[in-house]
């Protein structure tokens, strides 16, 4: 049984929108409100003596560029992964979901309520992000085990976390926009054996 915590990025320059692949950039308080939280962690952890023994992250530089300055504090090997990137939006990409409720109400509606059936003009689908999600999980467990690593962070997206809570709480993914992932905060889940996931905190 392995332990994963799983990061969210904190605010960015374009947190008012649906940035999806976009790659934009912290702010100082996205990167302060994601300082805090490892912090504590590793307060905590310095207590329960169980801290990471690797970070993997999003290559996208709200999550990779703090991801590495933990990893140099830490003295952490450090894995990309481009399957931890967060859905695409298609050409909602950057938008303000004012913008588009301005111009595609229907659609957008249709989404929040069925995100299943409904996907984005040009987007990335549900079940395609769902696919490249599980198998990123699949290969994490593969590289902790083969490298005798219990524990991880995992610094990555708002869309990777509500997926794994959905699995893991058994929802349909149409709920997946119910879920909550707030900035800079960790959500903690062990991955068992058969790589099934249970959440343990947010």
């Amino acid at each position: 049984m392995l332990k994963i915590d799983l990061l969210r990025h904190g605010e960015t320059t374009l947190s008012h929108t649906l940035r999806g692949s976009t790659d934009d950039d912290l702010t100082e308080l996205g990167w302060s409100q994601m300082q805090k939280t490892i912090d504590q962690s590793l307060q905590a952890s310095i207590q329960q003596q169980a801290e990471w023994d690797v970070i993997f992250s999003s290559p996208l530089k709200r999550c990779r560029l703090f991801a590495e300055t933990v990893a140099v504090q830490q003295h952490k090997p450090i894995i990309y992964d481009a399957d931890l990137q967060e859905m695409h939006f298609g050409d909602w990409e950057a938008l303000p979901t004012q913008v588009i409720y301005e111009n595609e109400p229907e659609l957008l509606a249709n989404f929040w309520q069925q995100p299943t059936v409904f996907t984005p003009p040009n987007a990335e689908n549900m079940q395609n992000f769902h696919q490249r999600i599980a198998k990123s999980m699949i290969n994490m467990q593969q590289q902790m085990l083969e490298n005798g690593w219990q524990h991880a962070l995992v610094v990555t997206h708002g869309g990777v976390i509500k997926l794994l809570k959905c699995i893991a709480l058994n929802h349909r993914l149409d709920d997946i926009l119910k879920m909550s992932a707030e900035l800079g905060q960790l959500n903690s889940f062990e991955v068992h054996e058969d790589t099934s996931i249970h959440l343990l905190k947010e």
